[in-house]
Parts: structure tokens; sequence; C-alpha cells
């Protein structure tokens, strides 16, 4: 039986952060949220185990001040599965690590089939757990004792399984890349907010006219803000589906829109008056969203063979020679070198297509050091060869 404490009060509180303070070794760390069910990112339960110490349950609703557990453990190794999933809640109660080990993360480093919290327990340890409460909602109060032990067990077998993967990294002589891969999740900011977010709807790109954008944009504007009123999903209250029917279609009376079977949700018709409030800004508005908006990012690679055949030869290339590289090395491509990186150094190559500076290229991106000595000398060899087979062809075709 999985033994474990709920914090809920101050002086639990207090006894929690003097149990783990005088434990032994890393810290796992796991937090719950309940997206898909509330507006907000926030954690509603925040698990700890530590050698020594036990497993703690922390209820954020209850506590507001974690600035004592954050002294405590501050110092000390976090294990996280998937951190990059759960460093944005943590850090927003106040509980930020200076030093973590991800074990997802060293799953895909060593090239693991699974790399899921479950799949890599039972590879390591041959312990399955249930994943049956991983997408429930962590807001309801009270958490069933099924759903606290599923937390609990999270974080309880999660330094063993750390350890499992570090001797691991040591066999195949990864620890240092692994290293400097938890330390970029670490350092890695906050994604800066897009300046239109509306346009992330899923299925926007079909809309071509800006009238229509507009009423999309509209709709957006007035599902966000209900949603961020009640602390509820946006998409509980009309998905996105319905907003880009509705925008395609563009009714032109409140019954109309009613009438549009696309147009559905559990608000599609209790907040009718909203929805059809946001259509009239939209078919109002005078200010109309463009149609195509500037990117630096390069077109998709699907049309570089008929229009950029340079740089179509330069990706193809390379990305044989990264995959090769990646084979050997027994890991995912994507976890060599950034996919986008690749696409980007390949659309526009630097001036000195030397290792050198294919690899001062990558760095400003945002690659590691290590994944530079891995691959810049490859991608540098792929270049020369796509240019060469090119004058090639030119040569024989003329």
């Amino acid at each position: 039986m999985t033994e474990f404490r709920v914090i809920e009060t101050p002086d639990a509180y207090e006894e929690a952060v003097a149990l783990l303070a005088a434990g032994e070794g890393p810290v796992a760390v796991d937090a719950e949220r309940a997206s898909g069910f509330k507006y907000s990112q926030r954690a509603y339960l925040i698990q700890m185990f530590r050698r020594g110490a036990g497993t703690f349950l922390f209820d954020p609703t209850t506590i507001p001040d974690f600035s004592g557990l954050q002294a405590a453990v501050r110092a000390e190794e976090w294990v996280l599965h998937a951190a990059s999933q759960d460093l944005a809640c943590l850090r927003e109660v106040g509980l930020d690590p200076t030093k973590i080990f991800d074990t997802e993360l060293a799953a895909r480093l060593l090239g693991m089939p699974r790399v899921g919290l479950a799949s890599v327990v039972e590879d390591l340890l041959g312990i399955t757990l249930a994943k049956e409460h991983s997408a429930a909602d962590w807001s309801t109060r009270p958490l069933p004792d099924s759903w606290l032990t599923y937390a609990a067990l999270d974080v309880e077998l999660l330094v063993d399984v750390r350890d499992g993967l570090a001797q691991r990294l040591v066999d195949a002589e990864k620890q240092t890349l692994a290293e400097e891969e938890f330390a970029a999740v670490l350092a890695k900011e906050a994604k800066t907010p897009a300046a239109e977010p509306w346009r992330r709807l899923s299925g926007i790109h079909s809309i071509r006219h800006g009238r229509n954008l507009a009423v999309a944009r509209a709709l957006w504007v007035a599902r966000d803000a209900r949603a961020s009123e009640l602390d509820v999903a946006p998409g509980r209250l009309i998905p996105d589906t319905a907003i880009v029917a509705a925008a395609r279609v563009l009714p032109r009376t409140k019954r109309a829109l009613a009438d549009l079977k696309e147009f559905n949700g559990r608000a599609s018709r209790s907040e009718l008056d909203r929805w059809w409030t946001a259509i009239e800004t939209g078919l109002a508005d005078e200010d109309l969203p463009a149609v195509r908006v500037a990117s630096d990012a390069p077109p998709p690679p699907r049309s570089w063979a008929a229009r950029h055949p340079e740089a179509d030869a330069r990706l193809r290339l390379a990305k044989a020679a990264v995959a090769e590289v990646a084979e050997s090395m027994q890991m995912p491509v994507e976890n060599l070198l950034t996919p986008d990186y690749l696409r980007r150094v390949a659309w526009r190559p630097p001036e000195d297509v030397s290792a050198v500076g294919i690899g001062e290229a990558l760095l400003a991106l945002g690659a590691r050091m290590w994944q530079v000595d891995a691959i810049a000398q490859r991608i540098a060899d792929a270049f020369v060869e796509a240019a060469q087979s090119l004058e090639d062809a030119s040569a024989t075709g003329s």
C-alpha cells in the first residue's frame, strides 16, 4: 500500500518541509493541473518524494506560500518526468529548482522505444503503473483516494527510475550530453505570448478572406474573455470548429447562427447573445486582419524542390546525414537536432559553410554544443555535396 501525506494545513506543511529538508538525495517532483477543464494552467496538486522523508501531496489551493519548501529543497536535484510540462506551474507558486534530472528526456536520449512514465517504470523496475487518472480534473475537491494514490505513485518510484537511467547514461557515455539537455530545459525562457493568439484556432488556415478572419477573431476574443472570467477551458464553451464554421458562413442574423448545426458546444446556445454580439463586431470591424502574416520561418519544404532546388538539395542530404548520426547514437533525430534548426540553416546557410560556420549558426538558433560537435561537420559536408551535385547536373544538362 502506497503511503503518503496530504498537506492542507499550516502545521502539516511545516512538518512536511522539515522532513523533506532532512531527507537524503534527490527530490522527486510532479504536479497535476486541470488542463482541458480550467482556463488557467495552475497546479492543483504538487507531489514530492525524498528518501528518508516520504511522499507528500501538497494542495496549492490551501497553501498560500511555498517559500519555506523552496528554501528547504531548492539546492537539491529535482527529478521530474517531462519537466518542461511542469516547470511553469511550479514556478507560478514559487517552486523553482536549480538542477534537474528529467527522466522522460533521459529515456529519449537513451533511445528507449517508449518514454511515458508508466513505460519507463515498467522497463527499469518491472512495475506496472495504472495511468487512468492522468487526464482527470484535478481541481476537483475533495480529491478521490484513488486519484491521490495515483499521484503519489508518480513520485514514489521516480528516484529509483532516475538512478537506473543515470547508470544507463553513464554506460552509453551520454551523461555529459544529458546534463547539457537538462540545463537547457531549466534555462529555457517561457514563450512570449503570440501577438495574435486567435490565429492558433484549429482550422483557421482554411479561411482566406479578411472579413471572415475578423469574425473568427471577434469570436475568439469573446470566448477567451468568458473562459477567463469563469476559469474554464475555452473549448468547453464552444470548440474551435464552431468558431471557424461561423466565420466561414458569416451568418447575418442571430437566428441564422442558432440554426447553424456546426456552431455547437456547451455554451453555443445558452450564451448565444454573447456570440452574436461578437459576430456583429467582426462584421462591422474596419481593421481587417491580414490574410497572410509575415514570418521569418522558411516556407514548407514540400515547395522547395520546384522553386528552391539548392535549398531542397541541402535539406535532403543534411537530413539523411543527421538521421544516420542519430541512428549511430541510438536516439531520436529530433533529440539530436531540432528539425526547425536544420530547415532554417538549409534555407539560409551561413556564408561560411564549414563545420565552424554551421556550428555557429546552429548555436545561435539554440542548439547545444554536444549537438554541434556531433553533426556540424556532417551538415557542412552535406551542403558541399548538394552544391556539387547541382553543379554536376547543370554541366550534364548543358
